[in-house]
């Protein structure tokens, strides 16, 4: 039976402003060692607020936060969520064409980013470029190693300091729940990255959701805040559930997999929540004589972990004096990030477990429009509160997302395909579209192939993701020249293109130079051919 909640009609901002007035002194965001409470992060938050104003910054506008995991990007996030604008989250590592077209699909004439990019955001189309450094709330050793580590170029731009001192006049929070809140990026399968545009009530009912399906989170609570903040469960799950329920968010504006128990073991966090990747790495470090009784709640999500792996986890977490086990997650940008949960004491393998309060999920078959029986194989549709609005100026995709089916209810078309057993559990099976997924990152091959076919030499080619026991997937290209066999020269050349069009999580590890590539009976590109090569390949 479907649980339901109570949401609030009102903004990010006001929900956490809730959590600040009932736990002023409580840690929110932990950075690097140094505290900073409910209390002045909403001080913050309100100065932030005051000097975006200054810039003419209105309700409705996209603002362009190409950050990493700081307390800035937190700042920026609710600053801009009080004052009625979107918050148009980028990936940092995004090539420069990708940064372009984002702010053009959204509009954004603002844009507030990292040090470390300010070159490549010369020449874009913004009004206003605000240049933020991560080492601002480091304690000073740090600060002084990073200012070493980067040699910042004299700019003209202004900086988050003064940023921070622009007058401007107190804002009043107005915001509703059917109000825009953020623009998230998805790949195509054209080729061409997807705005998904969320509201407050998507996040807010998240949040609540997402503290009702772990059942245990408390005020005070240490969560190891490692997904970024531009993907769906780093800033939905990762912050705001966080700030809703008055946790503890330890960020980190850079982090490893290898460094993930040695975090662990440093920061003594409650809840993790990640990538099957980083619990990879944890089976192969060593935790020592480690304790680890602190953690009561270990999510994974982004990705399937599979089952000898989890069986593995959990073992592992119960020698260290753990009550966690590993729970699976399922979701997407389009409803933020996870819908569906593993009970802590489910004995299910291999289900990704039972949808959120006020969620439903089907089993669905395209072709007679009808749901099926449970164990029938079809795409996992699903609705609820934190479906998307639609995407960024793009009717079609909408439309082909967002259907309404004869019952009356808008359902969310998620392209996987899944299964229901008789007690309502799901369990993913595979993706209808072609995607890769390395490092809980989902990377659609067709934006890569652009750019390979981009270059002159190339007459065709086929990207592909190859198994990897760490990443999930790494990224390998399959090349056809037009005339003379492959040089370094050739290799050098395309991995320069893809650098300038391709973010740089998503570029090739590889490139494989073909006479030809395979094709199916009916002439269509074979990528499971491919994708096998590729695995080959890897293993010698």
């Amino acid at each position: 039976m479907t649980r339901h909640l109570e949401y609030p009609d009102c903004s990010l901002y006001g929900q956490i402003a809730k959590t600040a007035k009932a736990y002023p002194d409580g840690c929110a965001l932990s950075y690097y060692g140094r505290r900073i409470t409910y209390r002045k992060l909403m001080e913050m938050i309100d100065r932030c607020g005051e000097a975006l104003s200054s810039l003419h910054i209105q309700k409705g506008d996209s603002v362009a936060v190409i950050l990493p995991n700081m307390p800035q990007t937190v700042i920026v996030f609710y600053a801009l969520n009080k004052l009625g604008a979107v918050a148009n989250m980028i990936h940092p590592l995004s090539a420069r064409g990708e940064i372009e077209y984002y702010l053009q699909l959204s509009g954004s004439k603002v844009i507030l980013a990292l040090d470390g990019i300010a070159e490549k955001l010369e020449g874009l189309s913004a009004d206003t470029v605000i240049i933020v450094s991560p080492d601002s709330f480091m304690p000073l050793p740090l600060r002084i190693a990073y200012r070493i580590r980067i040699k910042r170029e004299p700019h003209d731009r202004m900086d988050w300091h003064t940023l921070m001192q622009q007058p401007g006049a107190p804002v009043t929070d107005m915001g509703k729940g059917a109000d825009g809140a953020a623009a998230l990026y998805t790949g195509g399968t054209t080729g061409k990255p997807k705005g998904i545009l969320l509201t407050n009530l998507n996040f807010n009912a998240l949040a609540l959701q997402s503290m009702d399906a772990c059942g245990c989170l408390l005020p005070g609570d240490r969560v190891l805040s490692v997904m970024p903040m531009f993907h769906g469960f780093g800033l939905g799950v990762c912050i705001h559930t966080v700030l809703t329920f008055g946790g503890t968010a330890i960020l980190l504006p850079r982090f490893h997999p290898k460094e993930f128990h040695r975090l662990i073991a440093r920061y003594r966090p409650n809840v993790i929540a990640g990538v099957p990747s980083i619990y990879e790495y944890l089976l192969r470090s060593d935790l020592g004589k480690l304790k680890l009784d602190f953690l009561k709640v270990a999510i994974s999500g982004g990705d399937s972990l599979a089952v000898s792996t989890k069986r593995q986890l959990d073992r592992i977490l119960r020698q260290h004096g753990s009550s966690a086990r590993i729970r699976e997650g399922y979701g997407l940008t389009e409803c933020v990030t996870g819908s569906c949960l593993m009970p802590q004491e489910s004995e299910k393998e291999g289900s990704i477990g039972l949808p959120y309060a006020d969620t439903e999920y089907r089993i669905y078959d395209n072709q007679h429009q009808t749901a099926l029986p449970p164990g029938e194989l079809g795409e996992i549709i699903l609705r609820g509160p934190t479906v998307m609005q639609g995407y960024l100026q793009n009717p079609e995709e909408t439309a082909r997302a967002l259907q309404t089916h004869a019952d009356g209810h808008t359902w969310l078309h998620t392209g996987d395909l899944g299964c229901m057993d008789a007690d309502g559990y799901i369990y993913f099976k595979q993706r209808c579209k072609r995607v890769i997924v390395s490092n809980g990152y989902s990377i659609y091959p067709q934006a890569i192939e652009n750019a390979i076919l981009s270059c002159p030499e190339v007459s065709a080619c086929a990207v592909v993701g190859v198994q990897d026991p760490i990443r999930g997937q790494l990224v390998q290209a399959f090349v056809v020249l037009k005339e003379h066999a492959a040089t370094e020269q050739t290799e050098q050349a395309l991995r320069e293109i893809c650098r300038e069009q391709v973010a740089a999580y998503a570029l090739p590890r590889k490139y494989v130079f073909l006479e030809a590539l395979p094709k199916t009976l009916v002439g269509k590109i074979a990528y499971s051919q491919l994708e096998a090569m590729g695995s080959e390949e890897e293993d010698t």
